[in-house]
This record gives C-alpha cells, sequence and structure tokens, in this order.
C-alpha cells in the first residue's frame, strides 16, 4: 500500500501534466475522418498541436474556433457556427469533436444549447456528426479529457442492439496510455482468438506514421462510424485502464454489453486475465503461438531480475502509465523511490511503493534525491533534465517523447511487449553500476496464471 500524498502547491515549476482538451482532441483523432476543433484562443490549440506534432510527427488535423477578447465577453457561438461550416465546406470531415477549453467554460457558456440551435439552423452540417465534449484545462489531465472525449462518443454514438443477436466481436476501450503499436499488437491478438476487435479509439490507424497517396485533411483512419453504431452488438467490452472504468460503464448500461476492465496489459499476471477473457469469450484455447510467448517471456523475467533485483526505479506520468511501469518493476524485485502522478486516482494507494506524490517532474527530483539517488528515471522527454542534472539513466516513455524517434511504435503490450520492455530496460541498468543500495526487500513477485501456460 502506498500513501497518496497530494502537496496542493500553488505553482507548478516543471510541469508533468498535460491538458485535458489534449486527451480528448487525441481521443477524437481515433475516429476516421475526424476533425477535433477546440473551442478557445489561438493560443490552446496551437500549444496542443505543437506538443502533438513532435510525439506522433505527423501532420495533426487541429482547428480552432479562435475566441478573441470580443467574443469571450459577448460569447462565442457565432464563432463555433462560423467555424463548424468552414470545417465541413473544405474539410468534409465524418465526425467533428467539438472541445471546449478552460476559456470558454470559465465564461459558462452553454455549448450544449448553442450546439443544437446550430445544427437545426444549418443544414449544411446534417451529414456531418458533431461530438461535444467538456473538457476545460482545469479539470483533471490528459487522462480525464481522453476518458471524457470517449463517454462523449459512446453517447452521442452507440445504439441500442435492439434485440439484434451479438457477433463474434468484442469492443475494446484503449487508455491513452496505450500506443498506436500497442492498439495494433491487441488488435492482432484479439483476431488470432477468431473475434472481431472494434477499437474506440484507434490511433493505430490514424496516428501510426503511414503515408497516403493524396493529401488527406482529417484523420487518415481510426474507428468508423458505423463500428461505433454497433459496438451494442458485441459480446464483450475490455477497458484498457482504470480510467476507461466509466466509460465501460456507460457503454454497459446503453447497451447491455457485459465489460471487464483490466488495470494493465503489460506484465505477466495481466497479459494472462486478457489471454482468459478472449479464451471464455471465444470458446477455444489460447493458441499455441500464445503460449510459446509467454515461455519466452517467462525466460525473460528469469535473465532480467538479476540487473532488476535491487535496484532503485523513478517514475512519473498519468496515473495508468504510472500503473503500469510500477508494477512491472515491482514484479521484476525493483524498488520504486519515486513516484509522482499528474493526477489523482484511487487505485494509486495499491501501487508497490511507500508514497505516491500527485504532482511534477520537482517531486520527482525530490524524492529521488531524498532516497539518496536512482538507478534509473522513466518518463516522458521532460524528464531528461532531471536525468541530466542527477546523472541519471532515462527511458523515454508516455507523453508527449520528442527526442526520440518511433515513439508511437513503442509496443509494450502483451507478452512479446513485456518481453521487449524488459530487454529494454534491463540493457540500461546493465550498462549502469548500481548505486551500491540494500537489497530490495519488497516481496511482490507475480507468476501469473500456469493454465495459459499449457493451454
Amino acid at each position: 500500500m502506498a500513501l497518496v500524498i497530494n502537496h496542493n502547491k500553488p505553482l507548478s515549476t516543471s510541469p508533468l501534466k498535460t491538458s485535458a482538451p489534449l486527451g480528448a482532441a487525441m481521443a477524437f483523432m481515433g475516429m476516421e475522418g475526424s476533425l477535433p476543433l477546440f473551442h478557445g484562443s489561438q493560443g490552446c490549440t496551437a500549444f496542443a498541436l505543437v506538443m502533438m506534432v513532435r510525439h506522433f510527427r505527423e501532420a495533426i488535423p487541429l482547428q480552432t474556433t479562435a475566441m478573441n477578447e470580443v467574443s469571450t465577453i459577448l460569447g462565442g457561438s457565432d464563432q463555433v457556427e462560423q467555424a463548424l461550416v468552414n470545417i465541413v465546406k473544405r474539410a468534409k470531415p465524418k465526425i467533428i469533436g467539438l472541445v471546449s477549453t478552460a476559456l470558454t467554460e470559465t465564461r459558462g457558456e452553454d455549448m450544449k444549447g448553442d450546439l443544437k440551435l446550430i445544427m437545426a439552423g444549418n443544414a449544411a452540417l446534417a451529414d456531418t456528426k458533431v461530438v461535444f465534449c467538456s473538457a476545460p484545462d482545469f479539470d483533471g489531465s490528459l487522462e480525464t479529457g481522453w476518458g471524457k472525449a470517449v463517454g462523449a462518443m459512446i453517447d452521442a454514438l452507440v445504439e441500442p442492439p435492439k434485440g439484434a443477436a451479438p457477433l463474434k466481436r468484442v469492443n475494446v476501450l484503449a487508455g491513452c496510455h496505450l500506443t498506436p503499436g500497442d492498439i495494433e499488437a491487441l488488435k492482432e491478438i484479439i483476431e488470432d482468438f477468431g473475434l472481431e476487435p472494434v477499437i474506440l479509439p484507434d490511433l493505430s490507424g490514424s496516428l501510426d506514421g503511414h503515408v497516403p497517396d493524396a493529401y488527406v485533411p482529417t484523420t487518415l483512419g481510426g474507428t468508423t462510424l458505423e463500428e461505433v453504431r454497433g459496438m451494442g452488438r458485441a459480446m464483450l467490452t475490455i477497458a484498457v485502464g482504470e480510467h476507461m472504468r466509466i466509460s465501460a460503464e456507460k457503454l454497459h448500461a446503453r447497451t447491455g454489453v457485459p465489460y471487464l476492465v483490466l488495470d494493465r496489459l503489460t506484465g505477466l499476471e495481466a497479459v494472462d486475465r486478457l489471454m482468459v477473457a478472449l479464451s471464455t469469450a471465444a470458446a477455444i484455447p489460447v493458441p499455441a503461438k500464445y503460449r510459446r510467448q509467454r515461455s519466452q517471456l517467462v525466460d525473460a523475467m528469469l535473465d532480467g531480475h538479476f540487473y532488476f533485483a535491487g535496484r532503485h526505479l523513478a517514475i512519473a506520468g498519468e496515473p495508468s502509465f504510472l500503473w503500469t511501469y510500477a508494477k512491472l518493476a515491482a514484479e521484476l524485485g525493483a524498488e520504486i523511490v519515486a513516484a509522482v502522478s499528474a493526477l489523482p486516482s484511487p487505485h494509486l494507494s495499491d501501487l508497490p511503493c511507500e508514497r505516491a506524490v500527485i504532482g511534477d517532474f520537482e517531486d520527482l527530483e525530490d524524492q529521488i534525491l531524498e532516497a539518496g539517488g536512482a538507478d534509473l528515471i522513466i518518463a516522458n522527454s521532460n524528464g531528461r533534465l532531471i536525468a541530466g542534472r542527477l546523472g541519471l539513466a532515462h527511458h523515454r516513455a508516455g507523453f508527449p517523447v520528442f527526442d526520440r524517434l518511433g515513439a508511437a511504435h513503442q509496443t509494450t503490450l502483451g507478452y512479446r511487449g513485456t518481453r521487449d520492455l524488459i530487454f529494454t530496460l534491463g540493457n540500461i541498468l546493465m550498462e549502469r553500476p548500481s548505486h551500491g543500495h540494500d537489497a530490495c526487500t519488497h516481496t511482490e513477485h507475480s507468476h501469473g496464471d500456469p493454465a495459459i501456460a499449457v493451454g
């Protein structure tokens, strides 16, 4: 059990948190033919745009209502209407994700009411689905905005099954900590069980780095509107990450599809739970391909635990990201001496460390110094400043990663992804001598589900 500490500092000197509107926009980019629209100032949109371009290294379709001093005071419904009409005329998107920001939320605009009037009074918008998501900057972080956007899409797009028989289909509500590479790997796993995956949102189709034959002003791929509308005919919904629980409950209430929340898909026991769920849904044994991959992961854990045991790790990121890496490190015998989350989450108290701080990179540095050092920092690219000052190794992961190539293709999901992550982190630790800490006293070592190994 970890003691969760929230300092409530009056300022952030080295921010870890990423804005909720950015998370909402990123979720909308997992839809095919999508174009997110920020209802706020140009600066809000430009900042989010730059962060996503630097991370994914792709053209990012993101628009703004460009609120100014006058519209901020008198109301921005005219700005929204003009923006929607212009976007439909020029880009012809299938779906527009209208995202509020702190500017418009602070003013108290009735965006839902305004949007109904705008849609009713413009025939040009009749063929375009506009989904509104309230995601002010002052409420939560990237994870919050992502979850709100997914919930908004479920409310606006998913149709009740109307008594139709379930298909051999599995819904996946993907968490924001999953990369396009992770989602691609998850789709392959589900398909190998003879099931059809419907991922919401699916960044593996839109931000996976493929080159189109011609310029496309909207997202290049992702989940289609038809797939989302038909999510009610699935036999199971899998929510990945605790922050997707609310969306899973919302989808269940709307369609009656049973759901399963998996806190992570990295680690032996975690992937075993996924395999059991898919095997049960498909009514077939786990394919031999994955039993072999599981054996490879067990061997990798045996090889790697010599280099993890007793080593001190510092991890910072969104709650689900922090949870995934901390649990895997603990399973390999490492000790988490510094854990910082961008925002509170109920399951943080179960982290395998003494305390978890809700804060920023300054809090991470303070914890490292208090612990007498660390062997490895796991954080996004902004963690490089601490690593440089303290002379520590730094593994880039999370969002944003702008000083390394291939961030979107990092895959840590499944048996194979976990194996490769163990090798990556283990090789970093092998290159750096231990700080001479005492042997790790943490005893959480998961041995997974042995039934998976034999089918």
